[in-house]
This record gives structure tokens, C-alpha cells and sequence, in this order.
């Protein structure tokens, strides 16, 4: 009988492979969306009239989910566009990929270039692997837990700055528009203004702000409304970059809890989760039992 060690060490190496299999379909998924850029896009609406998605979203799902499904028939999957067409988004135990088929779609609709492939990789209900594919640049960032985050090979870093004073904060506005919201929202951006922050950037694209976050362009990161398949790959990239990923109340990171501040250093990410006020959104979870 296989000691407790070893079946570990089998584990390890199985998820390997599955990250091997997660590149080759990003990349492939990548093509299509690249290809599909060139075009005019079908566009329509999923929760709001800014919750945009096109037919090219549905089709690269499908394409993910069936390629990987085929290889990993007793896998779970949870996947932007079948969470939105009624599918339950529960995270269990089970080995589970977590997929957003193209992060920005806003961006895609308007051919702005910041767009992406996120798949990640959950077992035990702890992230095992990510990869983010930057459709455009055809940027392909990598990571697995334990073995360090890479873009193209090349090994990333965090930046190592503590002094809000010298920082560049990523952020995105988030799907809810309302007064309410829009105040707090304005809110949480005056009050890291008057840090004297460097400046703070919008880009529409949370996993590829993220992979920024990872890199060292950017020093911090936060948002309130995005979703699990936003997080999950990216929050492996940024913590084998040497980086944190928390809950905006400080704690740790809760991948269906719709919020998140990521940041280089410990101290940069506590302060960002101290000054920022909560926006409300239903848990990705909320309709899981």
C-alpha cells in the first residue's frame, strides 16, 4: 500500500499535467479569441446593462470545458457563462477548474487590447495552479504552488514597496452602477488619493491587473463585485510571486466572496483592506445547496 507521502508525490505530479493540458488550451482558446477580434462581435446582457457577453465568450467556454472534460471526465467545472445560464457555482473537493473564457469582454467588444484566458485549478478546495493567457500580447502567465509564477518562462517578482506614498494601485469599478455604490466606490478612491498614491489605473481586465500585481508593475490591486473565475488562476500567480492575496476585511482570501485586495507586501495590502469600504455583493455560492 502507497505510503500517505507518496500518494502526495503522485498528486503533485498529476497536477502537472493538468497544468501542461490548462496551457495548451488556453493557448488554442487564445487563437479564437484572436481571430474572433477581427470581427464585428453579437453582444447582449447577463445581470445589467454593463454585464456584457458575446457569442465569442460561450463558444471558447464550451471549447475549455469540452477539452478538458474529455481528458478529466470525473472532474468539476465552474465556468463564467454556465454560472450565468443557471449552473450552480460550488467549490468542493473534488479536483474543479475554475474558468473565465475572456476576462474583459468589455475590452473584446470594443477591440480595447486587455483581454484574457483564466483557467484555474482547485483541489481540496485549495488553488493548485493558474494560467492566464493575454489573448493580444500572447503574455502566458504561469504558476503552480510551490514551484514559483512565470510570464513566458520568465520568473515574476512582487514589488517589494510598503510606502503608500510611492505606490500604483489597480482597481475596476464593477458591474453594480448604482448611486450607493457609485459613492462608496468614489469613496475608496479619495481616500487612497489622499495617500498620495502615485496614481490609480483601470484597465478592465481583473486577471490581467492582477498578473500586473504579480509582476511588480503594479503594487496593489482591490475590487469589490468580481468573481471566482477572476481570482482563482490569479491568485496563484500572485502568491508564488512572492505576493499576498487577502479578503478586503483583512482576512484571508475567500474565493466565492466576491472581493479581494492583492498586493506586493503585507503592509501595502492591510492598508488598502483598512481604509477601502465594503460594497455588497451576493456570493458566487449563494445558490450552492
Amino acid at each position: 500500500m502507497a505510503s500517505s507521502e507518496e500518494n502526495e508525490m503522485y498528486s503533485k505530479k498529476q497536477w502537472e499535467g493538468c497544468m501542461e493540458i490548462a496551457v495548451q488550451t488556453a493557448r488554442t482558446a487564445g487563437q479564437v479569441i484572436r481571430e474572433a477580434f477581427k470581427h464585428e462581435k453579437e453582444v447582449s446582457t447577463k445581470s445589467s446593462p454593463v454585464d456584457l457577453v458575446t457569442e465569442t465568450d460561450r463558444l471558447v467556454e464550451d471549447l475549455i470545458i469540452s477539452s478538458l472534460r474529455e481528458k478529466y471526465p470525473s472532474h468539476r467545472f465552474i465556468g463564467e457563462e454556465s454560472s450565468a445560464a443557471g449552473e450552480k457555482c460550488l467549490l468542493t473537493d473534488s479536483p474543479t477548474w475554475i474558468i473565465d473564457p475572456i476576462d474583459g469582454t468589455c475590452n473584446f467588444i470594443h477591440s480595447f487590447p486587455m483581454v484574457a484566458v483564466s483557467i484555474g485549478f482547485a483541489v481540496n478546495k485549495e488553488l493548485e495552479f493558474g494560467v492566464i493567457y493575454h489573448c493580444l500580447d500572447e503574455n502566458l502567465y504561469t504558476a503552480r504552488k510551490g514551484h514559483g509564477a512565470f510570464c513566458n518562462g520568465i520568473q515574476l517578482q512582487v514589488s517589494k514597496e510598503t510606502d503608500m506614498s510611492k505606490a500604483l494601485i489597480l482597481t475596476e469599478i464593477g458591474a453594480k452602477r448604482d448611486p450607493a455604490t457609485l459613492k462608496i466606490f468614489s469613496g475608496n478612491m479619495e481616500r487612497l488619493l489622499k495617500a498620495q498614491v502615485h496614481g490609480i489605473r483601470v484597465i478592465g481586465s481583473a486577471t490581467l491587473a492582477l498578473c500586473q500585481v504579480a509582476s511588480g508593475a503594479a503594487d496593489a490591486y482591490y475590487q469589490f463585485g468580481l468573481h471566482c473565475w477572476d481570482i482563482a488562476a490569479a491568485a496563484v500567480i500572485i502568491r508564488e510571486a512572492g505576493g499576498n492575496v487577502i479578503d478586503t476585511s483583512g482576512g484571508p482570501l475567500d474565493l466565492m466572496s466576491r472581493r479581494i485586495v492583492a498586493a506586493g507586501t503585507v503592509e501595502m495590502a492591510h492598508y488598502i483592506a483598512q481604509e477601502i469600504q465594503t460594497i455588497t455583493y451576493e456570493r458566487d455560492d449563494h445558490n450552492a445547496n
